[in-house]
C-alpha cells in the first residue's frame, strides 16, 4: 500500500516537473502564442492529475523513515513563484526586497510556507487575534530597542530634532500671534469686545479641533505625512490671514490656520521618541521642549520689531488697508513653511511601518539610520547587522469601493469614511479596560494643568494693563469752564477731561486725539481737519454750525449729543491705527519676551534630571512648587512685581509639561500613541479656553479667585499624578 501511493506520488511530481520546464522552454522558443498554449495544456494537465483522487495531500515518506504530507496547491504557488523569478528553482527562489539588499522576514516567510492556514485564520476569533497582536507588540518593543541601541544615537537623531523642532516652534508661535496683533487690529477692524474675546480664544478652539483630528490620523496614515498635511493648512491659512480685510474672514484663516497646527505636538513628540533608546528618550524629548520657548521669543521679537513701525503700511483708497501688523502675521508663518520643507527630506517613522506589516521600508529607515550615525562617528565599515525585524500581525479589511463603474468622488466618499470608522474605533480603544484608568488619570492631570497654566498666563498680562490703566488714569488732567475763543489747535491731546466748556470759533488742524473726553461743552463754528483719535469721546455736547473733515470723529464718539447746522466731510473711513501707543505696545512685546524666555532654566533642569529622578517625580514636584508660588500672587501690586511673579510660574511650571509630555508618549502603545496625546492636547485646549474665560473675568474685580482656583487645579494634578505608572527605564510599547 505504501509503495503505491510513493510510486502515484513520485508521477504527479515528475509529471508536474516536465510541465513547467516546457512551459519555460516554450516560451523561450516560440513566444506568447505558444506560451498560452503550453499554459492551457498544464492547466488540464493539472486538474486531471486533481481529479484522480478527491484528497491533493499523499504521505511521502521522508530520508529518515517519517511521513509529512505534500500539498499540491503551495506546489502550483511555487510554479507560479518559478516563472517571475526565471533561472531559479523553487528552493532558491529569490524574495523580491533581496534585489535592495533588505534580507527576508521570518514571519512573512512562514506566512507564505502555510497558505491553508491563511484561509483559516480569517474566522479566527477577534479576542484571540488581539492577543496574538498584543504578543507581537511586546515582542517588537524588545527588538526595537535592541535596534534602537545598534544603530546609536548621533546625527540623524539631531537632525530630526531640528526639523521637528521648526515644527514645535510653529506651535508655539501660533499661541502668541493673536495675542500681540490683537491692540491694533481691534482698531484696524472696528472690533467690539465680544469679538476681541473671540478672536483670543478661536485659535484655541482650533487647535482643539487639530489635535483630535490629526493626532487620529497619524496612527493610521502615518506620522510624517499627516504633519506635512497639518503644517501645509497652517501655513495656507497663515499667509491668508494677513490679506483678508473683513473681521469673519480673518477669525475663519485663523481658525483653520490653529486646526492646522493643532497637530505639531501630538505628532512631533511621537515621531521623535520613536527614534530613540530608552536611555536617551526622556532627556532629548526635554530638550525638544525648548523649541516652544524659541517660538515664543521668535515671536515676541517679530512683533517688537515689526508692528510698532507703522510706516511699514499702505493702502489702496480707502478699502483695502496692509498695517504693519499684517506684516508680522506673515512673518509668523515662516518657521511653519520652514519645517515642511525640512520635514519633506526625513523618512517616515520605521516603528509605525513595522506596527503595520511593511518590514521592507522599516528595515531600510534603520539601516538609513544606523549608517548615518556610524559614517558621522567616524565608523563607516561597521554592517547593520539586523537581518529580520518583527511585524505585528495585521487584520484584513475588505472594502468594497463599487468596481470601475463607481464615481470617483463615491470612492473618495467610501474611503474616507472607511478612514473615520478606523480612527474613531482606534479612539475608543485608549478607554479599553486595560489603558482606561491610566486615560482617565491623564485626563485629569492634564486638564488641571492647562486650566491653571493658561488661565494665569493671559490673566497675568491683562492685569498687568489694568495696573498700567490705573496710573495712567491717576495722571488724568480734568478742566471745568474753560472758555476758549480764536484758538488754533495743532498739537496732541491727552488724557485730559473738559467739562462744561465753551470753544467759539476754534480750529483742530491736523492733531492727534488720545484719551480725550469732553462733556457738556459747546462748539460753536468750530473747525475740524485731518483728526486723529483714540478712546475719544464727546458726551452731552452741543456743535453748532461746526465743520468736520478728513477726521475720524464718527457718530460712535458723539454720545448723546446735538448736532445743528453742522457738516461732516469726507470723513475717513474704517478704524485707525493707534499711533500714540508705542511705549504701550514695546511693554506688552517685551513682558511676552521675558516670560517666555523665563522657561530656560526649567527646560535645562527638566532635560537633565528627567532621566535621573523619573517623570513622575518631575511632574508632581514642579507642580507642587508651582502651586506654592500661586500664593505670591497676592503681593503683586506693582507692574514690576507682576512680570517677576509671571517669569517665576513659568519657569517652575515647564517642568511639569515637559514631564507630561515625556510620560503620555510612554504610556500608550506605538498603534495609539498619537491618538491619545492628541485626544489629550484638545482637552487641553478645552482647558485653555475655559481658563481664560473665567480668569479674565475677575480682572479688576479680585485676586483671591484665580489664586484659588489655580492653586486647586494644580495641587489636584499634583497628587493625581503621584497615582500614574512611572515609565522611566521601560522599553516604548
Amino acid at each position: 500500500m505504501e509503495e503505491g501511493y510513493r510510486d502515484r506520488t513520485a508521477f504527479i511530481k515528475g509529471a508536474k516537473d516536465i510541465a513547467k520546464v516546457v512551459k519555460k522552454q516554450a516560451g523561450k522558443k516560440v513566444g506568447r502564442h505558444m506560451d498560452k498554449m503550453t499554459d492551457e495544456y498544464t492547466k488540464r494537465s493539472y486538474t486531471r492529475f486533481e481529479e484522480e483522487d478527491d484528497d491533493d495531500d499523499y504521505p511521502v515518506q521522508a530520508q529518515d523513515g517519517s511521513y509529512y504530507r505534500s500539498n499540491s496547491r503551495a506546489n502550483d504557488d511555487e510554479g507560479a513563484h518559478s516563472d517571475s523569478t526565471e533561472g531559479h528553482d523553487e528552493d532558491d527562489e529569490i524574495y523580491e526586497g533581496e534585489y535592495q539588499g533588505i534580507p527576508r522576514n521570518d514571519s512573512v516567510e512562514k506566512a507564505d510556507r502555510q497558505v491553508d492556514g491563511v484561509g483559516q485564520s480569517q474566522f479566527r476569533d477577534k479576542a484571540q487575534y488581539e492577543g496574538e497582536r498584543r504578543k507581537d507588540q511586546e515582542e517588537l518593543a524588545q527588538q526595537y530597542e535592541t535596534i534602537l541601541q545598534e544603530c546609536g544615537h548621533g546625527r540623524f537623531q539631531w537632525t530630526l530634532y531640528f526639523v521637528l523642532g521648526l515644527a514645535l516652534m510653529a506651535d508655539g508661535v501660533e499661541i502668541f500671534v493673536v495675542g500681540f496683533v490683537l491692540p491694533s487690529a481691534e482698531k484696524d477692524m472696528c472690533l467690539s469686545e465680544p469679538n476681541k474675546g473671540m478672536l483670543g480664544l478661536i485659535v484655541y478652539l482650533g487647535m482643539m479641533v487639530g489635535a483630535f483630528v490629526w493626532g487620529g490620523l497619524a496612527d493610521r496614515i502615518g506620522r510624517r505625512q499627516t504633519l506635512l498635511i497639518s503644517l501645509s493648512i497652517n501655513s495656507v491659512f497663515a499667509f491668508f490671514s494677513s490679506f483678508v480685510q473683513g473681521y469673519s474672514s480673518f477669525l475663519f484663516c485663523r481658525l483653520l490656520s490653529g486646526v492646522g497646527i493643532g497637530g505639531s505636538i501630538p505628532i512631533v513628540f511621537s515621531y521623535y521618541s520613536e527614534f530613540l533608546a530608552q536611555e536617551k528618550r526622556g532627556e532629548h524629548l526635554s530638550w525638544l521642549c525648548m523649541f516652544w520657548m524659541i517660538g515664543g521669543i521668535y515671536a515676541a521679537a517679530m512683533a517688537w520689531a515689526i508692528i510698532p513701525h507703522y510706516g511699514w503700511s499702505f493702502q489702496m483708497g480707502s478699502a483695502y488697508q496692509f498695517h504693519s501688523w499684517r506684516v508680522f502675521v506673515l512673518v509668523c508663518a515662516f518657521p511653519s513653511v520652514a519645517a515642511i520643507a525640512a520635514l519633506t527630506t526625513m523618512p517616515e517613522s520605521p516603528r509605525f511601518f513595522l506596527e503595520n506589516g511593511k518590514h521592507d521600508e522599516a528595515w531600510m529607515i534603520l539601516k538609513q539610520v544606523h549608517d548615518t550615525n556610524m559614517r558621522a562617528k567616524g565608523y563607516p565599515e561597521r554592517v547593520f547587522s539586523v537581518t529580520t525585524i518583527k511585524t505585528v500581525k495585521q487584520m484584513d479589511e475588505l472594502v468594497d469601493m463599487g468596481g470601475e463603474a463607481t464615481a470617483w468622488h463615491q470612492r473618495w466618499r467610501i474611503k474616507l469614511t472607511n478612514l473615520f470608522h478606523q480612527v474613531w474605533g482606534n479612539f475608543l480603544t485608549v478607554f479599553n479596560p486595560e489603558y482606561r484608568r491610566t486615560t482617565y488619570m491623564m485626563m485629569a492631570v492634564w486638564f488641571s494643568m492647562s486650566f491653571s497654566y493658561y488661565g494665569l498666563t493671559v490673566w497675568f498680562p491683562d492685569m498687568i494693563k489694568y495696573l498700567q490703566k490705573q496710573e495712567y488714569s491717576s495722571r488724568t488732567k480734568v478742566f471745568i469752564k474753560e472758555k476758549v475763543e480764536h484758538v488754533t489747535f495743532n498739537f496732541t491731546l491727552e488724557n485730559q477731561i473738559h467739562r462744561n466748556g465753551e470753544y467759539f470759533n476754534n480750529k483742530f488742524l491736523n492733531m492727534k486725539m488720545k484719551s480725550m473726553v469732553f462733556e457738556d461743552s459747546l462748539f460753536e463754528e468750530c473747525y475740524f481737519e485731518d483728526i486723529t483719535s483714540s478712546n475719544t469721546f464727546f458726551k452731552n455736547c452741543t456743535f453748532i454750525s461746526t465743520l468736520f473733515y478728513n477726521t475720524d470723529l464718527f457718530k460712535y464718539r458723539l454720545i448723546n449729543s446735538k448736532l445743528i447746522n453742522s457738516t461732516f466731510l469726507h470723513n475717513k473711513e474704517g478704524c485707525m491705527l493707534d499711533f500714540s501707543d508705542e511705549n504701550n505696545a514695546y511693554m506688552i512685546y517685551f513682558v511676552s519676551f521675558l516670560g517666555t524666555l523665563a522657561v530656560l532654566p526649567g527646560n535645562i533642569v527638566s532635560a537633565l534630571l528627567m532621566d535621573k529622578i523619573g517623570r513622575l517625580r518631575m511632574l508632581a514636584g514642579s507642580s507642587v512648587i508651582s502651586c506654592v508660588s500661586c500664593f505670591f500672587l497676592s503681593f503683586g501690586n506693582s507692574e514690576s512685581a507682576m512680570i517677576a511673579l509671571l517669569c517665576l510660574f513659568g519657569g517652575i511650571s515647564i517642568a511639569s509639561w515637559n514631564a507630561l509630555d515625556v510620560l503620555t508618549v510612554e504610556l500608550y502603545p506605538s498603534d495609539k500613541r498619537t491618538t491619545a496625546f492628541g485626544f489629550l492636547n484638545a482637552l487641553c485646549k478645552l482647558a485653555a479656553v475655559l481658563g481664560i474665560s473665567i480668569f479674565q473675568s475677575f480682572v479688576g474685580i479680585t485676586k483671591a479667585v484665580p489664586i484659588l482656583f489655580a492653586s486647586g487645579a494644580l495641587a489636584v494634578g499634583s497628587f493625581l499624578a503621584l497615582k500614574l505608572p512611572e515609565t522611566r527605564g521601560q522599553v516604548l510599547q
